[in-house]
């Protein structure tokens, strides 16, 4: 049994130690950036790729190239509609910190191993009377929970971003009726949101005019961003923009008609949740707040009770 359990434990560092060495075996090529270094240098540059590197957070020197070469060895083996999915989630949740597939499927990994080494540590200095069966199951089990535990915390990144999107954008719109009415155009209004905001939405906006200034096609740029935020209000916005623009009906009218709805909706979800409201204290006040009230209430008659049958049973003797 234990032999079992030591080979559990010898395939998990095994496999966390073929991880390091995929990721650190790129570590001694020769680097073609330091070529080009080198023929700046030949120019008049001083500065070497050993400097720069230095320069920079020993976040990004060390752990972010490690953690890419991982993702590189796992997405091998991942296929290519969860990479596609991943990508997608990313972008829902605004790209924090230039997240990418490779770098988050390398951390889901990272985070079970760590789970799985850390109640390894503790079975091995303690916890030494647990049948192997019982510590196998336990490794398991926080090892799946370490793999999900970064998929949960983009879920929730998700979730606030569009929350914050949705409860901003009726006053974005109303801000982009007002500069269109003024004689801005839809760029120019979208530029105003961004310079007198800071927020997800905005941030959304400057990327979708740093795209169209690229470029692109306002449509496209539009519908790339809606895709990016994920929300229905977003898409039947650019929906309307796309379609005013394409049948020459007048921009202000269309925003404001938009903003309206964008207002009814936010009330309604208020309203929505406002119903919701007693639900959600069912449960608090089944597990917390009842049980209280029945002990305050019939313990005073408990102990009323236990003395008369007391009293009953030394006078009945």
């Amino acid at each position: 049994m234990e032999l079992i359990l030591v080979g559990v434990v010898v395939f998990i560092l095994v496999g966390a130690l073929i991880l390091v060495v995929v990721g650190l075996r790129d570590a001694n090529r020769e680097d073609p950036l330091q070529k080009r270094l080198e023929e700046f240098a030949a120019r008049g540059e001083t500065a070497t790729l050993e400097e720069i590197e230095l320069s920079q957070p020993f976040s990004e020197r060390v752990l972010v190239p490690i953690a890419r070469r991982l993702g590189d060895f796992v997405t091998r083996f991942t296929p290519q509609n969860a990479l596609q999915t991943t990508a997608h989630r990313i972008e829902l949740a605004g790209n924090p910190r230039g997240l990418d597939p490779t770098i988050f499927w390398a951390s889901r990994f990272i985070v079970a191993f760590l789970f799985g080494g850390l109640f390894i540590f503790l079975f091995t200095v303690g916890l030494k009377d647990w049948s192997w069966i019982r510590k196998f199951v336990v490794i398991a089990f926080f090892m799946i929970i370490g793999f999900y535990i970064p998929d949960l915390l983009l879920t929730s990144r998700i979730n606030r971003r569009q929350k914050e999107i949705r409860k901003a954008m009726p006053d974005a719109l109303d801000l982009l009726t007002i500069c269109v009415e003024a004689g801005l155009g839809f760029d120019g209004a979208m530029a105003k949101v961004t310079e007198k905001w800071d927020n997800e939405l905005s941030l959304a906006f400057a990327r979708a005019l740093k795209e169209m200034q690229l470029g692109k096609l306002r449509r496209e740029a539009l519908r790339d961003m809606a895709d990016r935020i994920g929300i229905p209000e977003m898409t039947s916005f650019v929906a309307a923009v796309i379609q005013s623009e394409q049948l020459g009906v007048s921009m202000a009218k269309v925003l404001r008609i938009q903003s309206d709805q964008m207002r009814v909706r936010r009330r309604q979800r208020a309203e929505e949740e406002a119903h919701k409201a007693p639900i959600k204290m069912l449960i608090p006040l089944a597990l917390l707040i009842f049980p209280s009230i029945c002990i305050v209430l019939m313990t005073p008659a408990f102990i009323m009770l236990m003395q008369s049958a007391l009293k009953g049973v030394l006078f009945g003797n």
